[in-house]
């Protein structure tokens, strides 16, 4: 792309941009989408001021219209539950501060740090571990990425880079190019691993001209999805992931293990299936962070337990997710066993 259409691309959006900007940020409109009873409104409303609102209408138009227990709109709809402090519930339960490297760098793991690369996401799921991150102050493309690849080139033992965020599909192709060259620079990563929910809730993001951004670094690709139920997996996103399967981009699913989503095996088996029907291999199970906020989403350690075991039987163990637990401090992701 020339810099005369990569400018042109910035000020005339694209579809994604407009699917983006579009999105349902009044939970009012949501209830109304869906048919669903007023009585709800007032508790989302409140939810909202602490966290907004917003989902993509492509992914309210997978959810069930009628039913105010679609695992799809749990995900989403702001409940009054969330505004109950519970203790053993924190705003930052992974321990993100502690693992601040500096501005907008992550690093908790040998031989791998994250960057904090955009504070937008295009769905803000209700159990986000970071519903309280202060993006404002914590994002590495503060300093158009000199500051983070400069940080990296100092420490050579990092060979895996992770594109968080928020979610890094936020940015346009044009700010993620200079980070792909940036990072194409450094012989020390052989790695760039990017989390992202924006294929499963706006697949209209992947393009071919992401594509091409993405492959610009020459790295190994490592792409992690992330989705809860196979309700969220339809025609469009099996589409979009087939493009970064082409381009030779590995793909793994990450999924949360959520109260009234997708706390039974059965659903859980289905979405390995149907994850492994678009070439993406089920990577972890997490329990729920315990981030203040998302206590209502919790499933105890005994069922989570009962419930991967019966996944254990049920599937060939390729499509086992790891059943996982992030503990702040730790070296490592626990395994649950």
């Amino acid at each position: 792309m020339h810099s005369n259409d990569t400018a042109l691309a910035e000020v005339q959006p694209q579809h994604w941009q407009t699917a983006l900007q579009n999105a349902v940020k009044d939970p009012a409109e949501l209830l109304a989408l869906l048919q669903l009873p007023e009585e709800l409104l007032p508790a989302a409303k409140l939810a909202a001021k602490q966290f907004p609102l917003r989902v993509p209408r492509g992914f309210v138009a997978r959810m069930q219209s009628g039913d105010p227990h679609d695992p799809l709109l749990a995900q989403v709809l702001p409940l009054g539950a969330e505004l109950i402090a519970t203790p053993g519930f924190s705003t930052d339960p992974v321990g993100d501060t502690l693992a601040k490297a500096d501005a907008g760098i992550i690093h908790k793991y040998n031989q791998r740090a994250l960057l904090i690369s955009t504070g937008a996401c295009a769905v803000h799921c209700r159990y986000c571990f970071r519903r309280h991150f202060p993006y404002a102050d914590e994002m590495a493309a503060k300093s158009s990425w000199q500051h983070s690849l400069q940080w990296l080139k100092q420490n050579p033992d990092i060979n895996e880079v992770i594109l968080s965020g928020g979610d890094p599909l936020s940015l346009t192709d044009a700010k993620l190019a200079p980070l792909m060259d940036g990072l194409a620079a450094l012989p020390q990563i052989h790695t760039l691993r990017l989390h992202s929910r924006q294929p499963v809730v706006l697949p209209e993001r992947v393009t071919e001209a992401l594509i091409h951004t993405l492959k610009r670094s020459k790295k190994q690709i490592v792409l992690v999805i992330h989705s809860n139920h196979a309700n969220e997996l339809d025609q469009q996103v099996a589409d979009a992931l087939n493009l970064f399967h082409q381009a030779g981009i590995h793909l793994l699913n990450q999924a949360v293990l959520l109260k009234g989503v997708n706390d039974h095996a059965e659903a859980l088996i289905s979405l390995s299936r149907r994850l492994f029907s678009m070439q993406v291999m089920p990577y972890y199970l997490h329990l729920l962070d315990t981030v203040q906020g998302a206590a209502h989403f919790e499933v105890k350690l005994k069922k989570a337990k009962q419930i991967h075991k019966v996944m254990c039987a049920n599937l060939p163990g390729y499509l086992v997710p790891r059943l996982v637990k992030e503990t702040a401090g730790e070296p490592n992701k626990t395994l649950v066993t």
